[in-house]
């Protein structure tokens, strides 16, 4: 087969999708050296001017000696103008026009562009704009209200990142479940506890973080649920070793002006870090410092950092929302994340409770152990070659 795969996101983008794509087509071309690659990418990357966002440098798809069967084909035009041109007005500019004849067409990012004569399949990560609209960027929300349905009814596939996010696909885009399949997300083999002192050190240092915190990750926007974090944090200070502070780690994201006011109003700016965008290399250093992780989000499609953090032995808080359980099976101590005071108690006894912590981590290890990107990858591979025979 020839399969084309929308990269643009893993290249434009540090966090998030963009993470997930740099791994999933890693371990895809791990496992699969007969059928051909073409990644295709909207535009170069650029170092960015926002701070928060890193400058990524070029990865490992472009060791051609490693992936023989792989080709990279830059666009011309960049990721915003290809969206007007395919999106708003709806150009036939083909993405198989650009890259020869292709037996498939994947896009990982919501969006199909046009596609002449390729099977096609599209992820749909998560339904958060339709079902937490309230946090949603309002122009990001106006296009993937646009985009994502016409993109669901063109596709031969969909792809969900888990059995909650399939559902919000079949219930609210009326999409046949025949056409959807789930693939979970894997932890890579990086994410290990980190025993390496001068590298625990080193990234200490790099991020300025305390001695001792609980840790928070994510872009910072409202779905997160950060500012209820702030006031739990708050509220259980008092009651555990006041050193331990709270470190928010990821880049700034939309409407994220309510969690710097929070800590402000609650008088924590001492307490609270904002260390922003964490590189990968140097996450599972930061698990691995971290007390406790708490990741109170209102919806996710999958939520990957609290197996992250499983991974790396540290005991996880998170929601019993969205897919979350479905995510984190027994491993993890979930709360509903707009109750704080079950989300202080939460933290409280974690911080607290030496034994807990134990059953936990080994609970957290063990789970995370079940998701793997070559699992991922194979399962991939499969929707690929059933897609390619469809007529």
């Amino acid at each position: 087969m020839r399969i084309g795969i929308d990269y643009t996101s893993a290249v434009h983008q540090g966090a998030g999708i963009g993470r997930y794509t740099r791994q999933l087509v890693t371990a895809l071309l791990e496992l699969d050296r007969h059928n051909e690659y073409v990644l295709l990418v909207s535009g170069r990357a650029k170092t960015p001017q926002d701070a928060s966002k890193p400058p990524l440098e070029p990865p490992l798809w472009l060791d051609h000696a490693k992936y023989p069967n792989l080709r990279v084909m830059v666009l011309p035009f960049s990721e915003r103008l290809w969206t007007i041109l395919w999106h708003r007005l709806r150009l036939p500019l083909w993405v198989d026009f650009f890259s020869r004849a292709l037996d498939v067409f994947h896009s990982p990012d919501f969006a199909l562009p046009p596609v002449r004569n390729a099977r096609t399949i599209v992820t749909v990560h998560d339904l958060s704009f339709l079902r937490v609209p309230q946090c949603s960027y309002p122009k990001l929300q106006a296009y993937l209200c646009q985009v994502v349905p016409l993109s669901v009814r063109r596709a031969n596939m969909v792809l969900a990142d888990s059995e909650c996010t399939k559902s919000d696909v079949i219930a609210l885009l009326g999409v046949d479940a025949a056409r959807v399949k789930v693939i979970y997300a894997g932890v890579g083999q990086e994410f290990h506890p980190v025993e390496d002192e001068g590298r625990l050190a080193t990234v200490r240092a790099r991020y300025r973080l305390p001695p001792r915190f609980v840790l928070g990750l994510g872009t910072l926007q409202p779905r997160k649920n950060f500012e209820r974090l702030i006031e739990a944090y708050a509220q259980v200070r008092q009651q555990v070793d006041a050193e331990i502070k709270l470190v928010i780690a990821g880049g700034l994201g939309w409407m994220y002006e309510g969690i710097f006011e929070k800590v402000r109003e609650l008088g924590l700016q001492e307490a609270v870090c904002f260390p922003g965008y964490v590189a990968d290399e140097d996450l599972p250093a930061l698990y691995t410092m971290a007390d406790l992780f708490v990741f109170p989000s209102l919806y996710e499609g999958f939520g990957l950092p609290p197996l992250e953090a499983m991974a790396c032995g540290v005991p996880v808080i998170t929601s019993n929302v969205s897919s979350l359980p479905e995510v984190v099976g027994d491993a993890a101590w979930m709360v509903d994340p707009l109750d704080v005071r079950a989300l202080a108690a939460a933290m409280q006894r974690l911080l607290s409770d030496a034994t807990l912590r134990r059953e936990m981590i080994a609970r957290g290890l063990v789970r995370a152990r079940r998701f793997t990107w070559a699992q991922a990858a194979k399962q991939l591979l499969a929707v690929y070659e059933q897609v390619a025979t469809i007529r």
